[in-house]
């Protein structure tokens, strides 16, 4: 008999020091927080490899990496927990400091690095679209690890679906919905993140560096954004109030990032003069 779904009960955590064997029992390392580390060791390799061709050394480089590090975590966990749970952490603020609980967004990490690299920016005067381009190339290669991390945790996953490739996943916090397949929509994103991210680095590089300020980041804006509108679509609700909504949170809060991302777009196809 060929099974017509996959059966996923891969544990969270690599491993884990039990309670009484050292000052660090009860550690687990997890394969989220691992795969989230390599997207900024990756990160941090391609950017070097970009700002080397750039003219900058490693202090301008560390002092990005510094901004991204700090600014990323802040903004996706004050983006969750205000997008998402507003009233239980506004009525809960110390619980708004319980990172390794879990609870990150991607659009209050979008907004964190926003903020940012605009600070990095002005204190390396530098134009800030020229900064943004250059980031959103590592930051779309992030969202492969940060999915692939999600699909670890059995979190963040769609709907029921008859596809041969439809997930049970065993390991989810609610048995009831273990019983069905579902969208693997974390490879969804994933792997269309990853080819978002070959696409934006070879175009950085066929064109030696010298894009127009903004090209990237706007295709990366509307590529992004746009899957993430449309996988919203397949996918389970991750808080009980956008059951009722058209349009979910993630959804909206993408709408605004792609209509910036086609104004970029089409202002740098203008000085190209493609558009008119």
């Amino acid at each position: 008999m060929i099974l017509n779904f996959i059966i996923w009960d891969v544990s969270p955590e690599i491993f884990s020091i039990p309670q009484g064997i050292s000052i660090i029992g009860g550690l687990a390392v997890r394969w989220y927080g691992l795969l989230f580390a390599l997207s900024f060791v990756f990160g941090y390799i391609i950017m070097k490899k970009i700002l080397a061709n750039e003219g900058f050394g490693e202090k301008v480089l560390d002092q990005l990496s510094t901004y991204m590090l700090v600014l990323t975590i802040v903004g996706a966990r004050l983006g969750h927990c205000l997008f998402y749970e507003p009233s239980y952490y506004l009525s809960n603020p110390i619980e708004i400091l319980k990172v390794w609980e879990g609870g990150l967004a991607s659009h209050g990490a979008a907004v964190g690095i926003i903020l940012g690299l605009y600070f990095f920016a002005r204190s390396n005067k530098k134009p800030y679209l020229w900064i943004l381009d250059r980031v959103a190339i590592v930051v779309a290669l992030a969202g492969f690890f940060i999915r692939i991390g999600n699909l670890m945790n059995s979190e963040i996953f769609g709907d029921i679906t008859t596809m041969p490739w439809g997930f049970i996943f065993i390991r989810y916090y609610d048995q009831l919905l273990a019983v069905d397949p579902r969208h693997p929509t974390q490879i969804y994103e994933a792997l269309s993140y990853l080819v978002i991210f070959i696409f934006i680095y070879k175009l950085y590089w066929n064109q030696k560096g010298k894009t127009i300020n903004g090209e990237i980041t706007g295709y990366f804006l509307v590529l992004i954004w746009g899957v993430r509108f449309l996988v919203e679509y397949i996918k389970v609700p991750q808080v009980g109030f956008e059951e009722t909504m058209v349009l979910d949170m993630g959804q909206i809060l993408s709408i605004p990032l792609i209509i910036i991302g086609a104004i970029l777009l089409w202002n740098a196809k203008r000085k190209k003069g493609l558009v008119k």
